[in-house]
């Protein structure tokens, strides 16, 4: 088990390494994560297919592991849905991180609509601040993230530093595609938001998700309109004073 961090990460040849746990299956991947980190490990998940396939993997290795979640506020009421339904079938409570800002502390004091008028504000506030929160204390965190769910992931290592957080991101199915998971999840009958049988692909918060325009890129549902395609959790760490803190 970790006991130095900084120690760890000054120490890492992540070339190497990452070349090494290609290698794994997803259930070894994450073996040799909880040795690793232990207790200091945690996944974050927003309930889409990778985390579900991830989680089972998770319950069925060590289902004390952490899980968290952060609610927006604004989720899709199939989100909410399967998050419960998620809970009976693995008999766990799943730990939940709100913004600061209530969605109306939020109109008050930021303005209405901040969705639309400044998406990269509503996504600091409502997703990448409550981040912060959700990792505090852990030495890594687990993400849903694969490289065929657009260009800007193409390049997601297993393992990497997030210098946003100052800890380990790991990310087991970088490797996997879509077909790959959806095959897990229909032949281990998990469950997953009924919205993917309407055509959803990538599914956030419900101002700024919509019909996939691609569908070959999953991301292209999000943020339609505007040069957006992440909120923020999976890029690189930048001064940001758009938002009063």
């Amino acid at each position: 088990m970790m006991t130095s961090i900084r120690l760890l990460r000054s120490n890492v040849d992540y070339a190497s390494l990452n070349r090494q746990l290609e290698a794994l299956s997803l259930s070894e991947f994450l073996q040799w994560s909880l040795v690793t980190f232990g207790e200091k490990l945690v996944q974050v998940t927003s309930f889409g297919p990778t985390g579900i396939v991830i989680l089972d993997h998770l319950m069925k290795i060590n289902p004390q592991v952490a899980v968290t979640t952060i609610d927006t506020g604004f989720l899709f009421p199939e989100t909410y849905a399967l998050w419960e339904e998620i809970e009976r079938r693995y008999k766990i409570n799943i730990t939940v991180i709100h913004p600061q800002l209530t969605p109306q502390e939020q109109e008050r004091q930021l303005g209405p609509a901040l969705w639309q008028l400044e998406p990269d504000v509503c996504c600091h506030e409502r997703k990448v601040k409550p981040m912060a929160v959700a990792v505090e204390g852990r030495h890594a965190w687990i993400t849903g993230v694969r490289r065929d769910q657009s260009n800007s992931r193409a390049q997601t290592p297993l393992v990497t530093w997030d210098g946003r957080y100052n800890l380990f991101k790991l990310s087991p199915l970088a490797n996997w595609s879509r077909d790959d998971v959806w095959r897990y999840i229909r032949a281990h009958n998990l469950p997953y938001n009924a919205l993917h049988d309407q055509g959803y692909a990538s599914i956030g918060c419900l101002h700024c998700t919509r019909l996939p325009m691609n569908a070959v890129d999953e991301r292209s549902g999000r943020w339609q309109g505007r040069m957006k395609t992440e909120c923020g959790l999976h890029l690189p760490a930048r001064p940001f004073t758009a938002c009063p803190e």
